[in-house]
């Protein structure tokens, strides 16, 4: 599957999307409307609200396809190594990783994950070993 990140800044703060990662869970939608509209194009309206209130949706994020960084910091990919690692199996749904993890792929590829991640617990998704949102339309329970 072709890795895709898209980046929208309003010179303050820049929100990263990366929609192979998304388990469509709705909770940016829910929270600030008028900045993640789905049905928009492009989804994202950077410009809808302020940077603050931005950042705090993006936070919730609970696949980590949507992240944020500063402007005027350098943005840093490599974990973080104060952050400790909690896992939750969320009812019917995926398995979260909170922390910074490294994860090897059956095929030897390797790739550090900050903050959270979402692990396919039904088996079906199409972006294996992480959570593509499959969960909901093949009745798994769990």
């Amino acid at each position: 599957m072709k890795e895709i990140t898209k980046k929208y800044t309003n010179g303050e703060v820049t929100v990263v999307w990366k929609p192979n990662i998304c388990i469509h869970s709705a909770i940016c939608f829910n929270g600030l409307p008028q900045v993640f509209d789905p049905t928009s194009r492009p989804w994202i309206n950077i410009g809808a609200a302020g940077t603050e209130r931005i950042v705090n949706q993006v936070k919730q994020c609970p696949s980590g396809a949507l992240s944020f960084y500063m402007n005027n910091e350098q943005l840093n990919t490599e974990p973080k190594a104060d952050a400790g690692i909690l896992i939750e199996a969320t009812q019917n749904g995926p398995l979260l990783v909170y922390g910074n993890i490294l994860v090897k792929e059956s095929g030897g590829k390797e790739e550090n994950k900050n903050n959270v991640t979402a692990f396919c617990r039904c088996g079906g998704s199409k972006n294996k070993p992480y959570c593509d949102g499959t969960h909901k339309t093949n009745g798994f329970q769990g």
